[in-house]
């Protein structure tokens, strides 16, 4: 099957690009009325599930789930870690490249100019204290389904169930691992949406702000970590990276996307990451 992409309009001077990525896709209404009785006459395993699956605002997200399976299929995909190493080039380069974006990508001015672009949030905490910001964007927004309370804005938002079982998911529809890193989903987003080719970019698999995996903290200072000083800066709270479980994540995403005929490179700059064969950014680009 193959799906051709729009060609992205040319914005005027002055001007930003209107992203193609930003809205909700048609769906149609008899996958909701078939996944609303299938559910039904089901029985669930507990609350959780139904309030997933019976529920109004579960069966939709699960239809236009199924809307978005292979919307880009064949095309290539920049997915943009956080990393210092995103200061490194001109992102505006990737104006009319596909790319999922995530957590507080959008400090990036760059991201102005892009006109293909999907966003992602899982962790609590970025949705929490940043969902002013994530509600504003002008991009699909993949979000968590277990914090969507936290999120009462939900315009063009498209819920993840997750679960904790270390997997790579073929069916997001079902639910998601997170891997510990809102890149592994990521990657699980850009293999459903149908891309043949993804590129890693800024994940640099490196932190200075070190411990205790999974430790939630509130920073007192500026952010080494990530591409603006700001991004989880004083007074912010965020968990500390569980790197080990992250290579866990990426080395069974390569094995998903290479079973498909499919392929994941790192472009990252001094990536410390080294699951993925290397390429160099500017003869991508």
């Amino acid at each position: 099957m193959t799906i051709a992409a729009a060609q992205p309009r040319q914005a005027s001077a002055g001007e930003k690009p209107r992203n193609e990525c930003g809205q909700i896709p048609p769906y149609r209404r008899v996958h909701l009325l078939r996944r609303w009785a299938k559910a039904t006459f089901r029985p669930e395993r507990n609350e959780a599930d139904r309030a997933w699956s019976r529920s109004l605002v579960g069966a939709r997200n699960i239809a236009v789930l199924h809307a978005l399976r292979n919307r880009h299929w064949g095309k290539r995909c920049f997915v943009l870690g956080n990393g210092p190493s995103l200061n490194s080039v001109d992102l505006s380069m990737l104006r009319d490249e596909y790319i999922i974006a995530s957590n507080r990508i959008y400090l990036h001015p760059a991201c102005t100019d892009w006109s293909r672009w999907y966003y992602c949030a899982v962790n609590p905490n970025v949705i929490e204290q940043f969902a002013g910001d994530i509600a504003g964007l002008p991009a699909m927004r993949f979000l968590a389904w277990e914090h969507r309370n936290l999120m009462p804005d939900a315009q063009n938002t498209v819920w993840l169930r997750s679960r904790n079982e270390p997997r790579f998911s073929f069916e997001p529809s079902d639910a998601i691992w997170q891997g510990a890193t809102v890149t592994y989903v990521a990657l699980q987003l850009a293999f459903h949406l149908g891309f043949t080719d993804v590129v890693l970019f800024g994940v640099d698999h490196h932190y200075d702000r070190a411990g205790q995996p999974n430790k939630l903290v509130t920073s007192g200072e500026r952010d080494p970590d990530h591409f603006a000083e700001d991004y989880f800066g004083e007074g912010v709270r965020w968990q500390l990276p569980d790197l080990s479980q992250s290579e866990l994540a990426y080395s069974i995403a390569k094995l998903a996307f290479e079973q498909e005929g499919r392929r994941i490179r790192d472009a990252t700059i001094d990536g410390k990451l080294d699951v993925f064969p290397k390429v160099r950014i500017q003869d991508l680009l």
